[in-house]
């Protein structure tokens, strides 16, 4: 039988254009062509459609049972009839009968397109959900299309991903046509296709970032440990490697800062810093509030609470800018973190009660060193930060009336959290 090189060829244009399966076109073919019998003749129990799946050659046919007395010319066929078609058909057997499709009609024909067309279209939606499904928390690389009022249509190729207002970084602006890196937060079928909701504000597009620019971390000899995150601002990264030989720090910061700079740079010149996880929950405090130098830390792990000292001149730098620099430290550590200057330290007794004396920096190296039940004290000026109460829920001031924290700090009752500072 000769092929049918017309039908063939739409169908092998189609699998390769929208990736649908050839053969889910052709049972959408055998679908239609029967819609269009039911249409036609008004029932479709009885029909039969058939496509070679080598020549694309279809062929419909009714199987007719043979009755003596024809009640219903749909399903039956007389006897004298059924001969015709084979002479050795009987009362009982059943008769395939031919349909020319050329013979239906303009309405049974558009039924049996839109019923082609339709299945065309579920398989497309399915075909690019499926595929961004499994993108889902990866970066990806979009380009601008327009403004929604305040949302942004960000083109991902086959299908357009929104970024809403509450996931865009505050003060960043986009123009038509320019490409960014969005990360996916969540993909959702629907009738009209996928949608796509994408993020630059989330703390894992920072890390998806880093994956991509280092390598080790890419094959896991770096893990990234914990991510804090003020989207435009800063971010704190704690990292560990599991190679002895490997720097962890040093891999991310890359040979000049090559490595970092590609981030911060598709960021949009938002500051990292990036420091070394320890199991030590003191140590780890200690690195976080980099780049305050502090004097000690008293890690509480069971109440997940920690008090720092640090010289009266690194306390501003240990708070940071509106409290930043320790609100990220205890968000990245998971610790509610009261940091205090010498001085004040002093006065309230806090270091008579861990035995600290001037001139014993550097004595207190390890836990066992320190008689402590709460924690851990480090002597000796490390990395570490600010000062204040902190925690996630924000920062309590400590300071009396003569802090020189004061005028930086007007919450009401003394009191310092994110909601007072927004």
């Amino acid at each position: 039988m000769k092929e049918n090189k017309e039908l063939k060829e739409a169908l092998e244009l189609l699998e390769k254009e929208k990736d649908i399966s050839k053969e889910t076109l052709l049972e959408a073919i055998e679908n239609s062509l029967i819609q269009a019998c039911k249409t036609h003749f008004g029932k479709a129990d009885n029909v039969k459609a058939v496509i070679d799946r080598e020549t694309c050659n279809f062929s419909v046919y009714a199987e007719r049972e043979v009755v003596e007395e024809v009640e219903d010319p749909v399903l039956q066929i007389s006897l004298e009839e059924a001969r015709e078609i084979d002479p050795h058909l009987g009362i009982g057997d059943t008769a395939q009968i031919q349909i020319k499709s050329k013979e239906f009609g303009r309405i049974a024909t558009q039924n049996a397109k839109n019923v082609i067309l339709q299945k065309i279209r579920e398989e497309e939606r399915k075909v690019l959900y499926n595929q961004f499904c499994g993108k889902e928390k990866e970066v990806v690389t979009g380009i601008v299309q327009r403004y929604l009022g305040r949302n942004v249509s960000i083109n991902l190729g086959k299908v357009d991903a929104m970024l809403n207002e509450n996931e865009q970084v505050k003060g960043e602006t986009f123009m038509p046509t320019e490409r960014i890196k969005v990360y996916i937060l969540e993909v959702k079928d629907t009738t009209k296709g996928p949608r796509i909701l994408v993020s630059r504000t989330h703390p894992e597009l920072v890390k998806r970032l880093f994956e991509s620019e280092v390598t080790e971390v890419k094959d896991g000899i770096v893990e990234i440990k914990s991510i804090a995150r003020e989207a435009g601002s800063r971010t704190k990264m704690a990292v560990y490697s599991n190679d002895p030989n490997v720097d962890p720090v040093g891999a991310c910061v890359g040979l000049n800062g090559a490595r970092v700079g590609a981030v911060v740079e598709e960021l949009r010149g938002e500051k990292i810093d990036i420091i070394n996880w320890n199991d030590n929950s003191a140590l780890l405090i200690e690195n976080a509030l980099s780049p305050a130098k502090v004097i000690c830390v008293v890690a509480d792990d069971d109440e997940k609470t920690a008090q720092v000292i640090v010289p009266d001149y690194q306390l501003s730098l240990a708070i940071g800018k509106e409290g930043q620099n320790a609100r990220l430290a205890a968000r990245l550590t998971g610790f509610k973190i009261d940091i205090k200057s010498e001085t004040q330290a002093r006065e309230s007794g806090l270091l008579e009660e861990i035995g600290y004396e001037e001139g014993m920096e550097g004595e207190y190296d390890s836990y066992e060193d320190y008689d402590y039940e709460e924690g851990y004290l480090e002597e000796g000026y490390a990395d570490g930060y600010e000062g204040g109460d902190y925690a996630d829920d924000g920062y309590t001031d400590d300071y009396g009336a003569e802090s020189p924290l004061e005028e930086e700090y007007e919450a009401e009752d003394g009191v310092y959290s994110e909601d007072a500072q927004q």
